[in-house]
């Protein structure tokens, strides 16, 4: 699976299509997505003792992988192919071949880890 946690994506189709949101959950197993603020449902609880209050809470329902596409910094939502030869990760966009980092990504911003002497 190519998206990953911390992902900024776009739904490609469906009632929440052309919506953006960061990849709260990745689920491999079963090519899911849990998307923040996106395909959102009406959950009706009742009180229990863990919570003392019921109600009706908004609650993220996960989407399938093949319905979101990652949002490059240069091209917009596009498919990504990785590649690991010069850098754990390094992505490039499918549809240019250019190469394109993913929007919001924590771990492109992160520093190199430092040798322990």
């Amino acid at each position: 699976m190519r998206i990953r946690k911390g992902d900024r994506v776009q739904v490609l189709t469906g009632k929440n299509k052309g919506k953006t949101g960061e990849v709260i959950r990745a689920m491999p197993k079963e090519d899911k997505v849990l998307v923040a603020g996106v395909n959102i449902a009406k959950r009706h609880t009742r009180p229990v003792r863990a919570t003392m209050q019921g109600g009706i809470i908004d609650k993220d329902m996960p989407l399938p992988v093949a319905n979101v596409a990652i949002i490059c910094s240069k091209d917009g939502p596009t498919r990504v192919r990785f590649e690991f030869r010069t850098a754990p990760r390094s992505g490039s966009a499918r549809s240019a071949g250019t190469r394109c980092e993913p929007v919001g990504d924590p771990r492109a911003a992160a520093a190199p880890a430092q040798v322990r002497r």
